[in-house]
């Protein structure tokens, strides 16, 4: 073969290798046929494998890069919403430099006239646009929107109180007021809204002067009665409605708070009623049923009158019900809770009017309170602050009775024995838990008598006897436990008198007045469960088995005490109490036979 020879040759062309990513290609040299020898078959998986794992590490490889782009977009995002931010704070610090620097000079008595003289124009315009078309609101739509604007500036006044009489003077109160009867309730939402705010009790208290001239004002122009209206119209599905009701139940306690001498106006005029629907079962919870019973509590605490006109119009009935719910079913949230206990407190206020008393005997009150102590719910504790309410005083002796015929010593006594643990009193503490049951065991001994009186013909010498044969019962364990919560109380009371010889040094007033504080105050230290303890421990020794005074004298001398002390306590208490005669004189008669 010559060199020309070899400068002809080429070679035969030979198939390119195919691509590692080319699946139809990698199919084909690495399919298995029949006929492929052992060596053959070895060789294509093994191509096969190694094909497999270099396109697995290219894909890796490729969604590495593409999270390094990603975190790279990211950080360059994030640095640019960085730069944003800090102009975005710079100019916050501009403008409140320069609020610093800002004028207030349109809040002084010019200014405020300016601006509501403007109010008052705004409110005309409306008014008469309003008139000329009744059914064609785009004609009046702006002005609406003016006076909303108008009375959104108006919160200004409420950082000036001290010119609310500037207010008050140029005759605004009225027009102000004439907007809670609005037929947009949105400008009526907003009205309340601004009473709300000017009557807030902070901002009242900045000046006296200026605030009694608006609250007085207010009330001369039937603020109250304007309140109550607009509060029956508005919808609390809707959101500014429902902050409207909030804002008109805040603007009642503001002026409760200020002028409390204003609770009977506040519930003849219609709030008491919308209350008590408010407060019916089938309401959902919210923040407004909570507040509503808030407001109701105000009313009802200082107020006689409240009392018995709730009484009068059947709402105790409402009250009821609504607590009956709690009998089985524990309040789902905290402020359910407050509302339970609010509804126990108005309760308890209610009967301390004699009607209300036989209102809620014959609403079957006494049932439902026994009930729920056996239910053992969260309601237990409020259920017994009832039942102490209910049972106290002489006028309460037709519930005591009411309350051993449902069989009510069952439920009361266990819990005489012993006091439940923390996680069953449920919003009650131990020492409270304690003194409401002494009270309530305290009521039947004094309203349920034995011998022969007008109270024994009636049945209360049979049940007296009933109450009497408990502290035999279990070897007279009834018994230890009053003898125990004697020497209690009278060391708790030790203490209190040992405080209150320190604090008299700097009290001031006459010696009459200096007494009766320190008697209040030794009630409050232990002395008003301790008399009621004494006194069952003497009416037992009196009345009961012959075997209880030797296990009374038996268990004081164990802890050092005499039943000396006991008829002490009991007869100083007969000696400083005012009532009837006949209280007074059982109270010495029992200290001194007994």
């Amino acid at each position: 073969m010559d060199v020309t020879d070899i400068m002809a040759f080429k070679p035969s062309q030979a198939p390119k290798r195919p691509a590692a990513q080319d699946p139809s290609m990698i199919y084909e040299d690495t399919v298995e046929n029949v006929s492929d020898s052992y060596e053959v078959i070895a060789k294509k998986r093994k191509i096969a494998v190694l094909r497999a794992k270099s396109i697995a590490n290219r894909a890796e490889e490729d969604a590495r890069m593409r999270q390094l782009e990603q975190e790279a977009m990211e950080s360059k995002l994030e640095e640019k919403q960085d730069g944003s931010m800090r102009d975005h704070m710079i100019q916050i610090a501009q403008l409140v430099d320069q609020g610093e620097d800002f004028d207030q000079g349109n809040l002084d008595t010019p200014g405020i006239k300016k601006m509501l003289l403007s109010f008052e124009k705004k409110t005309l315009k409306n008014q008469e646009l309003r008139i000329k078309n009744p059914d064609e609101p785009q004609k009046f739509l702006d002005s609406e929107l003016e006076l909303h604007d108008s009375l959104t500036e108006l919160h200004n006044i409420a950082t000036v109180p001290f010119l609310y009489p500037v207010l008050v003077g140029l005759g605004c109160v009225p027009s102000l007021l004439g907007l809670l009867s609005h037929d947009n309730t949105d400008i009526a939402v907003a009205t309340v809204d601004l009473l709300e705010e000017m009557t807030d009790v902070d901002t009242l208290n900045e000046s006296v002067e200026g605030a009694e001239v608006l609250v007085d004002s207010l009330l001369e122009n039937q603020v109250l009665s304007l309140l109550a209206a607009n509060l029956t119209r508005l919808d609390e599905t809707v959101k500014e409605e429902f902050e409207g009701v909030h804002n008109t139940l805040a603007v009642i306690e503001n002026i409760l708070e200020f002028r409390p001498e204003a609770s009977s106006k506040v519930a003849t005029v219609g709030f008491l009623l919308w209350i008590v629907r408010k407060l019916k079962v089938k309401v959902p919870y919210d923040s407004n049923k909570l507040y509503a019973s808030e407001i109701l509590s105000i009313l009802l605490q200082d107020c006689p009158d409240n009392r018995v006109l709730f009484g009068e119009i059947g709402a105790l009935d409402s009250l009821l019900q609504q607590l009956a719910f709690y009998k089985r079913h524990d309040p789902a949230a905290a402020e359910e809770v407050e509302l339970m206990e609010n509804i126990f407190d108005c309760l308890c206020c209610l009967l301390a009017e004699n009607e209300n008393r036989k209102k809620f005997l014959a609403g079957e009150g006494l049932q439902l309170m026994n009930l729920m102590l056996r239910e053992k719910k969260k309601s237990r504790g409020g259920a017994l602050k009832v039942l102490s309410h209910a049972l106290s005083s002489p006028v309460g002796a037709p519930l005591c009775k009411k309350f051993v015929e449902i069989l009510g010593l069952r439920i009361i006594f266990p819990l005489f024995m012993k006091t439940p643990t923390r996680g069953k009193r449920a919003g009650i503490s131990a020492e409270e838990h304690e003194e409401h049951v002494i009270n309530i065991l305290g009521s039947l001994f004094r309203n349920i008598k034995a011998g022969n009186d007008e109270n024994v013909k009636t049945g209360g010498g049979a049940m007296k006897e009933r109450i009497l044969g408990k502290f035999v019962e279990n070897d007279h364990e009834k018994v230890d436990r009053l003898v125990e919560l004697h020497c209690q109380y009278l060391a708790k009371l030790v203490e209190t008198d040992q405080v209150l010889r320190v604090e008299a040094l700097d009290w001031k007033g006459s010696d009459e007045e200096v007494d009766a504080e320190m008697y209040i105050r030794r009630l409050e230290g232990g002395l008003f469960p301790l008399q009621l303890v004494d006194y069952m421990l003497l009416d037992i020794c009196g009345n009961g088995a012959e075997s209880i005074k030797p296990r009374v004298e038996q268990g004081l001398r164990l802890r050092g005490e005499k039943l000396s002390t006991v008829k002490e306590v009991v007869r100083r208490w007969g000696q400083n109490m005012e009532g009837e005669d006949s209280e007074v004189q059982e109270l010495l008669s029992l200290a001194e036979f007994c």
